[in-house]
């Protein structure tokens, strides 16, 4: 089958001085994290970016989110951050928050209508705002930053039964794939990245780096060990969800040429990844997208990776190298060869494919595109 790669599109019946109005937009996300600096994880980065961009376009977007999320994205909060310590929420159990996040966002979605939104933007990982799709009036496109998991295919299954809020796009030529069955006609907008802020910042030194939320689905550990294994010095980043992993396979790891930097902001991981000799990225999943590549290679710096979900997507003779899902030994063989990759194809692959502003005016046609088709429905 072949996927859609949603192109900008120009046609004669656009007046070229008279632009299109700004759209009213509220975008739902994620509410585990807030979204801000520094983030949790890709999806509070893509959030902040893309909220920020449309904003900087000229529309008005409201962001739903948790209560600490950064104030200049014209927040609306929908969950209190008073329970978000060291990274991770702190509830009685696992019961209660399942319970307070599903009611957070019934409670947006009941109230949705009220803001006179032309579009919802969702791009929340959680079933009630697909549920509900059907029962609001406004249209809404929904981003698919994951693969099937139960909640979802169940909400979306129902959700066919009504085509005007049945809009999907995903992040991937390989989660398209992977949501082919039950949805069958997804676009494709690829992830995008400031290439102004990811960049080349000297000469590299000679370890490597890892960075990424530190959660087993992540795979540091593999990392660390492939690293020791390949007998390059490794420097790793991340924001330590899950403290049990981190004791149990991170902390007993550390040492002897392993070092962690800790939870670090933007302008840091950027130049901790520029001076990287190569990038280690270690899906244990079927990884939708893999941000830290295109962050990785916009700053010049080659790739070493498992091949899982969208990672051969993203990666091509010249600027990586791939070894089988869980091959440890083959990731040190990786991460000798991604070494003497080319640092400027690297950056020109980045600078051909993961353009901010093309993904910006990817999602500005499609947003227009179901606001327009809902006025004509």
């Amino acid at each position: 089958m072949r996927l859609p790669l949603l192109e900008p599109v120009l046609t004669d019946a656009i007046d070229p001085a008279a632009p299109p109005a700004p759209l009213r937009i509220g975008v739902l996300t994620h509410i585990q994290h807030p979204i801000r600096q520094p983030f949790a994880g890709g999806l509070e980065a893509f959030t902040y970016d893309i909220t920020r961009g449309l904003q900087q376009r000229g529309h008005a977007v409201t962001l739903f989110a948790s209560s600490s999320s950064a104030a200049e994205l014209n927040l609306v909060p929908v969950w209190s951050d008073d329970t978000y310590v060291n990274g991770a929420r702190r509830h009685a159990s696992l019961s209660e928050d399942y319970l307070q996040e599903h009611h957070a966002y019934l409670a947006v979605m009941q109230g949705i209508d009220d803001h006179g939104f032309d579009i919802v933007f969702n791009n929340s990982l959680h079933y009630v705002p697909a549920t509900m799709a059907s029962m609001i009036r406004t249209p809404m496109l929904t981003v698919l930053h994951t693969p099937p998991f139960f909640e979802l295919i169940n909400a979306y299954r129902a959700l066919r039964s009504s085509p005007r809020n049945a809009r999907f796009c995903t992040i991937s030529a390989a989660n398209a794939r992977a949501w082919a069955e039950l949805l069958p006609d997804c676009a494709v907008i690829p992830n995008g990245i400031d290439l102004a802020h990811w960049s080349p910042r000297g000469e590299p030194g000679e370890h490597a780096f890892w960075f990424g939320r530190l959660v087993p689905d992540k795979g540091a550990h593999l990392a660390i060990d492939a690293a020791r294994l390949a007998g390059v010095p490794l420097r790793l980043a991340g924001h330590a969800v899950d403290p049990d992993y981190f004791a149990e396979q991170i902390a007993p790891r550390l040492g002897d040429g392993v070092e962690y930097l800790g939870h670090l902001p933007r302008e840091a991981l950027v130049e901790e990844l520029a001076r990287a000799s190569v990038a280690l990225v270690t899906p244990c999943w079927e990884e939708p997208f893999g941000l830290v590549v295109a962050e990785a290679l916009a700053c010049g710096t080659p790739v070493a990776a498992f091949d899982r979900g969208a990672l051969a997507d993203l990666l091509d003779e010249n600027t990586g190298a791939l070894a089988a899902a869980g091959d440890v030994a083959g990731l040190a063989d990786a991460l000798r060869v991604a070494r003497g990759k080319s640092r400027a194809a690297c950056r020109r692959l980045a600078e051909a494919q993961w353009s901010h502003e093309l993904m910006l005016t990817r999602y500005e046609q499609l947003l227009r595109d179901v606001v327009a088709s809902h006025a004509h429905g």
